[in-house]
């Protein structure tokens, strides 16, 4: 069974990065996956976080103080406990000197990173999910945005499907859990001020 498992992970691996691969594909997907190292996509970012504190009201200094415990749980469940624990290697490694994966479109350094979960799909499902979660109207933008992010890892040759389908249900489960349990927190003791992701307290 799980001979066969793996079987069809590394038929969907190929798929997505060789069978589809195109030019277009190959200078895209590398941006994609890198884009948070880009300098100015780091200070866009840093001004929507300061924006959403100074301007975005209850909702948006809400959701700019838990993104800060949601990436942090989220990035050091899946880095540090659980890569650890599976401890898989990524398709582009090589063991004793062999390719765990045969003829891999690499578009990206492999890395020395361990495979499962992907760190990438963690990170962005779980931003994604917790932003949805108090701006809904814009829920489908940012899972569309995550499940793009979370493609390109084998489309870039890193990571099977499996790493990143395992990876978004991680990041969906630990952005809810910050958020039910800052929502259960704000019910019990600070009701006035709270606003919780299905909208702000009564008067």
């Amino acid at each position: 069974m799980t001979e066969f498992l793996y079987s069809i992970d590394v038929a969907v691996f190929h798929f997505l990065n060789g069978t589809i691969a195109n030019p277009v594909g190959d200078f895209l997907w590398p941006l994609i996956t890198d884009y948070d190292r880009f300098l100015a996509v780091r200070i866009l970012l840093l001004c929507t976080w300061v924006l959403l504190v100074v301007k975005g009201g209850s909702r948006g200094r809400t959701a700019a103080l838990l993104v800060i415990p949601v990436l942090f749980l989220a990035d050091q469940l899946s880095s540090s406990v659980i890569k650890m624990l599976v401890a898989r290697p990524r398709p582009c490694h090589e063991v004793s000197g062999v390719p765990v994966v045969q003829g891999i479109h690499m578009l990206v350094t492999c890395g020395p990173g361990l495979s499962f979960p992907s760190s990438h799909a963690v990170n962005n499902f779980a931003v994604a999910t917790l932003f949805s979660s108090y701006y809904r109207k814009w829920r489908g933008a940012f899972y569309a945005w995550a499940s793009l992010v979370a493609l390109s890892r084998p489309a870039v040759g890193v990571h099977y499907p499996s790493d990143i389908l395992g990876g978004a249900l991680i990041g969906v489960a630990v952005a809810l859990a910050v958020v039910l349990s800052w929502n259960a927190l704000c019910r019990r003791y600070i009701p006035r001020i709270a606003v919780t992701a299905t909208g702000p307290p009564p008067p």
